[in-house]
């Protein structure tokens, strides 16, 4: 009979012993301590780490070193056994972690005696991403064939171990090709407070192993429309307010590039961005109400523009964020003082004792206002969008903050943009060297989304996506009486 290795034995509460009484033979072990013994080869950060969370959950361990003399004392917690790799292996009742790097799996064939029937945990990581190379895993499982290799804990960062699973969703890709010895390290992986997910055979190892190689990979999209974006009203506001005036007019402007040139460009990148995170909403809303179903799929470039909402928004957010930074520190700058006492000087010139202007006043009061008020629910929005924060709402809460405040964010910052362009679109100084002003072009978007938005919204059109939404479908997507008979006539 196989022993009991690991779980109901877990919960009980481990018994508090000296240091120096672990200093017994190591097959004694288990019957000394009374809990699961699980034993990891190597004595490395991770080998640590494991095995603090794992004495911290209720297990015995076992630690199996190339030379155990040579780990500092107190470098491992209270509880965990020091021991060369073939005592480590044979105190081990059923669970081994192989937390060593892949060149040197192949030291470890003198234990494979040992190691026959176990279950072989293998937590490392691929060192590229190559295709078509077996595993680690696979490499292991080819060494140790009489072995139960699991692959498991290699996206767990050592820290995470240290800490826990308290501090935010810590899942835990495991695969194997033995159902029995993967379900073990299941159970093992919800015992330390993690989240196990099965990826099916250890086939599935190559992709885990990469999984910690990739940098941000559902980030890529948004990254590059945002830079993208920024690249080219920069360029724009580069080339309209500074390249050509020193062109045609030997006008020297260059210091704008640093503060204001890129100030000028994030509104507008923000603004298209916010816009993007609510246009495939509209588009897949079109495409439901021509198709009269929702039971045909979206196309695949709408399913990803989709499932990147949420990463487009976040860069919207920094982009609005920044910018408000970037606006209040320009009153702090050198050229800003002495374009004030240009202004002064000319006013006082000219006789003028009065310079108030009320629709400036109105104007400036105005678009100030509404662009405080789109960060503020651009903030919540961005809020809402963290996993700890969304997880706290119901499905109608999430809703009308993702879609109902978007909503609003979205038309508070065309209204800002609105009322900081007033009516200078209407002079014919806005289009120097025939080129319109940034924030008209970043307006486009966003307006198309917002008059969209408002159509959908119209009872003809609410209703009847509503219904396609509960399942309605219109008659040509339904079978006629006819094809019904025909379809009930053959059973």
């Amino acid at each position: 009979m196989k022993p009991d290795w690991g779980i109901r034995g877990a919960n009980k509460r481990p018994h508090r012993q000296a240091p120096s009484s672990m200093a017994g033979s190591p097959k004694s072990l288990p019957q000394r301590l009374g809990n699961p013994v699980i034993g990891i080869i190597g004595s490395g950060d991770f080998s640590r780490s494991l095995a603090i969370r794992l004495v911290a959950s209720g297990f015995s361990v076992v630690v199996g070193s190339r030379n155990p003399k040579r780990i500092p004392k107190g470098l491992f917690p209270d509880g965990v056994e020091l021991r060369s790799q073939r005592e480590a292996v044979d105190s081990a009742e059923r669970v081994i972690f192989a937390a060593i790097y892949p060149e040197h799996y192949s030291t470890l064939v003198g234990l494979r005696d040992g190691l026959a029937g176990k279950v072989l945990v293998d937590v490392s990581n691929a060192t590229r991403l190559d295709d078509g190379e077996l595993s680690n895993a696979e490499q292991l499982a080819e060494l140790f064939p009489q072995s139960r290799v699991v692959k498991g804990f290699n996206v767990i960062s050592a820290w995470a171990l240290q800490t826990g699973a308290h501090d935010g969703s810590r899942q835990v890709l495991i695969c194997s090709d033995c159902s029995d010895s993967k379900a073990t390290v299941v159970q093992l992986t919800r015992r330390l407070g993690f989240s196990p997910v099965d990826l099916g055979g250890l086939v599935a190892s190559r992709d885990i192993e990469k999984a910690p190689l990739h940098l941000f990979p559902s980030w890529e999209g948004a990254t590059l429309v945002t830079f993208l974006l920024f690249l080219f009203f920069y360029g724009y506001n580069v080339v309209k307010h500074v390249l050509l005036p020193y062109l045609a007019h030997g006008e020297h402007n260059f210091y704008q590039l640093p503060l204001e040139t890129v100030n000028q460009t994030l509104p507008a990148v923000a603004l298209i961005l916010l816009g993007l995170v609510y246009l495939p909403g509209l588009v897949a809303a079109v495409l439901q109400l021509a198709r009269g179903t929702k039971y045909k799929r979206f196309p695949s470039w709408l399913d990803r523009w989709m499932c990147r909402r949420k990463e487009l928004g976040l860069m919207s957010f920094l982009c609005a964020g920044v910018h408000a930074v970037y606006s209040m520190c320009l009153t702090l700058r050198r050229a800003a003082g002495y374009r004030l006492l240009n202004a002064a000087y000319r006013q006082v010139k000219a006789g003028v004792e009065n310079s108030w202007e009320e629709q400036q006043v109105w104007r400036s009061d105005l678009y100030l206002s509404c662009g405080i008020l789109g960060l503020g629910v651009l903030t919540l929005l961005a809020l809402t969008s963290l996993p700890s924060v969304g997880n706290a709402l119901n499905w109608r809460e999430f809703t009308f903050m993702q879609s109902g405040l978007g909503y609003a964010a979205l038309t508070l910052s065309i209204m800002h943009t609105l009322f900081f362009g007033w009516d200078f679109a209407f002079f014919p100084e806005a289009y120097r060297y025939y080129l319109p002003p940034v924030y008209l072009l970043a307006l486009i978007l966003p307006c198309v989304v917002l008059v969209g938005r408002v159509l959908l919204a119209l009872p003809c059109l609410a209703l009847r996506l509503a219904k396609i939404r509960r399942g309605w479908e219109s008659s040509r997507h339904r079978p006629s009486h006819s094809q019904g008979n025909n379809i009930m006539s053959a059973f």
